[in-house]
């Protein structure tokens, strides 16, 4: 029964509530008041359970049957946002959910303050199997920290594509990295350009002053990957052309000691490409008798976003005024632009053969297996590291 407070008389029809109590409209009688308030409790708890649960499932998606039973393993993605590495995450959640593996995706969002914590956060909720695509591969310090949280829990660590050095990865018996020959990347890169001007070396010389000018898009500073792709992909071309007695690839600011741009957020963006590409449409044109006369990119995105700045500029739309333009990664919107002659080459970096791996060695750390069982050892370095071919991609017998 409940009472006013006025008149002390009993309210019939009307509930009182935690809230009329505290408004002091009605009261109950003590153990009443006490029932009262506990379901109020319970129910506040499962609230809160909903809520929490909501907000740990838009940290990424979930997926797996459930048939295994060594618990779930937890996947962590630098950027949902990287073209290439939306491949890879695509064919691995197929792959994972194919042999009954639960697992967690994380996305960082380029940030790797947040991939620690989602490390810490999963490590905590009892995580079994860490997949760590870093963020930071400036340093060692991000892959050190992943790895010291992992150890103290006996976590295995499998991280892959962007690179971590061997001696981080050595420091831990229950880690391995998957990713590339990064410097086979930039090897093929420049010799595919340098073949390529060579045979097609006064098409490409617009201006007819017996040199090639260019200009490379750097993904990341601090990147090894970036850092070999720049490299190679200008040394190399350099080599196929000065065999063939023609003149070395000429930075086309003369200005600029570094040779090549970068993007500045580390993200390997078309966006970047695109500004940079526009800003030296405004003052390099075959109207001006200065054009860049190749564009050579360390990734499919910054190739892409470079063809976006062209095209706007009346370049790359099927006419004879095309600059040559050079990727790395083959995804579809690249492979598209190849097949239409917007851009001449990439080099394809398979995501699918990447996944596969991965999901693999997941598989053999699951089952108490050695990383590497059951994998082409032609493609191993020591116990710490299984590489994934490149392959050439013109769309000539590809």
């Amino acid at each position: 029964m409940y009472y006013n407070k006025d008149n002390n008389k009993e309210i019939k029809n009307t509930r009182c509530t935690e809230k009329l109590i505290s408004r002091k409209k009605c009261f109950v009688p003590l153990a009443r008041k006490g029932m009262i308030i506990m379901k109020i409790k319970k129910l506040l708890a499962s609230a809160m359970a909903f809520v929490m649960a909501a907000g740990l499932a838009s940290c990424g998606s979930t997926g797996g049957d459930g048939s295994s039973d060594k618990g779930e393993i937890s996947v962590f993605y630098y950027t949902y946002s990287d073209t290439y590495i939306s491949s890879v995450r695509s064919s691995m959640d197929k792959l994972l959910t194919g042999k009954g593996i639960k697992f967690q995706n994380y996305d960082a969002n380029g940030n790797q303050t947040t991939q620690t914590e989602q490390v810490t956060t999963a490590l905590a909720k009892g995580s079994k199997l860490l997949v760590v695509n870093v963020v930071d591969t400036g340093s060692n310090d991000a892959a050190q920290n992943i790895i010291n949280q992992a150890k103290e829990r006996n976590v295995p660590v499998i991280f892959f594509n962007r690179s971590v050095e061997e001696s981080v990865v050595s420091s831990y018996d229950k880690c391995v990295f998957v990713g590339t020959d990064y410097e086979m990347a930039g090897h093929m890169q420049g010799e595919m350009i340098g073949k390529y001007l060579v045979d097609n070396y006064d098409k490409a010389d617009l201006n007819g002053d017996g040199k090639i000018s260019y200009v490379i898009f750097k993904g990341q500073e601090g990147n090894m990957e970036a850092i070999a792709r720049t490299q190679y992909g200008v040394e190399d071309a350099n080599k196929v052309l000065k065999a063939a007695g023609k003149p070395e690839l000429e930075f086309y600011d003369s200005s600029n000691s570094n040779k090549y741009l970068v993007d500045q957020n580390g993200q390997w963006s078309s966006a970047a490409a695109t500004d940079y590409m526009s800003t030296i449409l405004a003052q390099y044109s075959i109207a001006n008798n200065n054009m860049v006369e190749l564009v050579i990119a360390n990734n499919d995105e910054m190739a892409l976003g470079a063809l976006s700045a062209l095209q706007t500029a009346g370049y790359n739309n099927g006419s004879s005024k095309d600059i040559p333009l050079f990727g790395v990664d083959a995804t579809d919107a690249a492979k598209s632009a190849i097949s239409k002659g917007n851009m001449v080459g990439t080099i394809k970096q398979d995501a699918d053969g990447m996944a596969d791996a991965i999901t693999s060695i997941a598989q053999n750390y699951i089952d108490g297996k050695s990383a590497f069982d059951g994998l082409d050892s032609s493609e191993t370095v020591g116990t710490w590291r299984i590489n994934i071919p490149y392959s050439t991609y013109t769309g000539e017998n590809n």
